[in-house]
């Protein structure tokens, strides 16, 4: 009796943190959002992911830090040629139809594929990658960079013409995975028997997951009426949106995968009652390039 009543006020204490913790990130991702320029936006989106580089090196077994110096030493030099080459530098925001964003993005489509297979079939797939630390670390790149290239790409639409315009379609897609983790945590704690994934999230339920989709459906729904789509087929928004939610489950889904494999319940510790940076972006890795693929070259 003494331990469910421990147990339930951690658990208690651990919401706290975590709406605290939000309510903090929220109006500073916000203010990013909205009033930083797209170069300064730039350095603070790839800063955050820097430090999710630095998180990734536990899941390839890089415990020292030099060797997670490393690993975000690569990431940021990979943002720092692709912002050359783009013209992140010299246009002041990177270009949306330059080929090596393009390939990047349809890269990142199918390192999502080959990932679902990854997923799904743990720990089977685990004999294949899990003594490659190269391929742990080019997995960690493959997430990371085009989730990079997708959030700038997104907060760049039709700049030049409406600066804001980017930032309602980005904040749109962030809603879109906020709205599912928060219907799908809600759901699962009052309706979730089934498991999704036992073997990679013994915590995840397809009640939760179920609950995410009608949080998400209901947003999209509420979006439609809005300006924000005026001039696009609402279809195919309503199509596309499902799948980046779906897409921000696999997201969720992989990490959890990489973290059961090294033992790890956290990324990191960085964000009270959340855990790491990575805890907080995952379903994001997946859901920005998705998006960024289908809404730019898919329709």
């Amino acid at each position: 009796m003494k331990t469910l009543k421990n147990d339930k006020l951690s658990k208690s204490s651990t919401l706290k943190k975590r709406i605290l913790t939000a309510l903090i990130l929220l109006p500073l991702a916000l203010i990013a959002i909205f009033e930083l320029p797209l170069l300064y936006f730039a350095v603070f989106t790839g800063v955050v992911l820097s430090i999710g580089a630095w998180e990734w090196g536990p899941f390839i077994g890089f415990c020292n830090k030099r060797r997670r110096i490393g690993l975000m030493t690569v990431l940021v030099s990979s943002m720092i040629a692709f912002a050359y080459y783009t013209g992140l530098f010299s246009h002041g925001k990177i270009q949306v139809f330059h080929q090596a964003v393009e390939y990047a993005i349809w890269i990142s489509v199918l390192w999502w594929g080959i990932a679902l297979g990854l997923v799904i079939s743990y720990p089977r797939s685990a004999r294949f990658w899990r003594s490659g630390r190269w391929i742990k670390g080019i997995f960690g790149l493959v997430t990371l960079l085009p989730a990079w290239l997708a959030i700038n790409v997104i907060r760049g639409f039709e700049y030049q013409t409406d600066p804001q315009s980017g930032a309602w379609l980005l904040l749109y897609v962030l809603a879109l995975v906020w709205a599912a983790d928060i219907g799908a945590y809600f759901a699962g704690k009052a309706f979730g028997k089934r498991k999704l994934m036992p073997n990679v999230s013994p915590g995840k339920t397809i009640e939760g997951m179920l609950g995410g989709m009608v949080a998400s459906a209901t947003l999209i729904f509420i979006v439609l009426q809005t300006p924000l789509f005026i001039g696009y087929n609402g279809l195919d928004v309503v199509w596309i949106s499902l799948l980046v939610v779906a897409s921000s489950v696999l997201g969720d889904l992989l990490e959890s995968m990489l973290k059961r494999q090294a033992g790890i319940k956290d990324s990191g510790t960085i964000l009270p009652g959340h855990g790491g940076i990575l805890d907080r972006v995952d379903s994001l890795t997946a859901a920005l390039p998705v998006f960024t693929c289908l809404f730019y070259y898919a329709i």
